[in-house]
């Protein structure tokens, strides 16, 4: 279920894995399009989505956005003795309130930003007057990936607040906001498929929110992401899955919302190698996804189908010493409105290990590929070391064509810096 970067790169992984499987796909994109059955259905029409599950006899339905997940696609599916990879509602809460999330790792004790949450403008107002700078202000609710400002003054904290409780800029998604101290250290994505109860990991990455190099410009759905971490170290990851994810799941039973699927920590690890979790997300990451999974050797379409099926958790294998790049190419405009219907031009040739992965792009009956959305192609290079990966997937970006194409050079620049000379 999608139609973005994230669901073209999980129909090439399970396509790989299954050669011969018929794979289905809505609403779907160009590239998922080349590599099984599109349909044309929109990811949250709960009701043709059940009914296109019957028509196809589909054995595993796997969901990839988060709104059809918060509005019950799983637990309709599960309710007609569908096998479904992702959670129910009542479990997807982790990502589409903050505000319970918080609660949860109040109750678990898992590391996190001190945060008060608020409906109310004047007490948000209030709040953020006497708290200390930076801080950042979230809207509670699903709001694309954007909905987190990371506000360096009291005053920007004040305009956030407003717009989000006064002028509802998120809608219902901001009706209520969560403010919360600015936690300092480097950002991981860490990736757990998980039975409710056990979970295994997917190889670490690392995201780019802002839209222009160096980390400036405006937050976006994600730029770009690389894998692995350097910073994710073995005890780090040990300490994640020790104070941040086994107590969330372990909270998430206690509360009878048992959570079964991915369960996305999005880490703030700092000098000393604590874990804070900035968030929890209820399904894979996008871009992180299509990073992650061209760096696997095998074990997903077992993984997805043991917890969908209550099999308990299943090994990945990932591939050792290769490291990947992903460059997101997004239209002139984006983030707040991209200019859609530029013809794209790909080369015909791709360099050894670079996969393009369709986000916002449409095909017309005169078979030329535009864009569409926002974010419109990923551009993914699996290397050998991390400086080939980086170079293959910035050439690439740069060798695709399309009109008022946008997209950073520096992605995994914290990366490269800790390379020696």
């Amino acid at each position: 279920m999608g139609g973005g970067g994230r669901e073209h790169a999980l129909c090439w992984a399970l396509r790989r894995e299954n050669p011969d499987a018929d794979i289905f796909c809505a609403p779907g994109n160009p590239g998922t399009a080349e590599l099984g059955t599109n349909l044309p259905i929109d990811a949250d029409d709960l009701d043709r989505l059940a009914d296109a599950a019957d028509m196809h006899g589909i054995d595993l339905t796997i969901v990839g956005p988060e709104v059809p997940l918060a509005r019950g696609l799983a637990d309709r599916l599960r309710a007609e003795g569908r096998a479904v990879f992702g959670p129910s509602a009542a479990a997807a809460q982790i990502e589409a309130s903050k505000a319970f999330a918080k609660d949860v790792m109040a109750a678990a004790g898992i590391p996190t930003a001190d945060s008060r949450t608020f409906q109310e403008l004047d007490a948000a107002l209030a709040y953020v007057e006497a708290h200390a700078e930076p801080l950042v202000v979230k809207a509670s609710g699903l709001a694309a990936g954007k909905g987190a400002v990371v506000c360096a003054t009291r005053g920007e904290a004040a305009s956030a607040v407003r717009a989000m409780l006064g002028e509802r800029a998120f809608g219902d998604a901001g009706a209520t906001v969560v403010i919360e101290s600015f936690l300092v250290g480097e950002e991981i994505s860490v990736l757990a498929v998980t039975d409710g109860r056990d979970f295994e990991l997917l190889p670490v990455s690392q995201d780019h929110k802002r839209l222009l190099e160096g980390d400036t410009g405006p937050n976006t759905g994600g730029m770009g992401a690389y894998s692995p971490v350097a910073v994710a170290t073995a005890p780090v990851l040990e300490r994640a899955r020790r104070e941040v994810l086994a107590p969330a799941l372990d909270e998430m039973r206690r509360r009878q919302t048992p959570f079964s699927g991915v369960l996305y920590a999005g880490l703030m690890v700092d000098a000393a190698g604590t874990p804070w979790v900035v968030e929890f997300n209820c399904r894979l990451g996008d871009p992180e996804t299509q990073v992650v999974l061209p760096l696997l050797a095998g074990g997903l379409t077992d993984a997805l189908w043991a917890v969908a099926h209550d099999k308990g958790v299943r090994p990945i294998q990932g591939r050792a010493g290769e490291a990947s790049v992903t460059t997101v190419l997004a239209a002139r405009g984006y983030p707040d409105r991209p200019e859609k219907g530029a013809e794209i031009h790909i080369p015909a040739a791709l360099p050894p290990g670079v996969t393009v992965f369709h986000a916002g792009t449409t095909r017309g009956a005169d078979g030329v590929l535009r864009a569409s959305g926002g974010r419109v192609l990923n551009v993914t290079a699996v290397a050998p070391t991390f400086a080939e990966a980086q170079r293959r997937s910035r050439e690439t970006a740069e060798a695709i064509r399309f009109e008022g194409k946008i997209y950073r050079r520096d992605i995994g620049w914290r990366e490269a810096r800790r390379l020696p000379d």
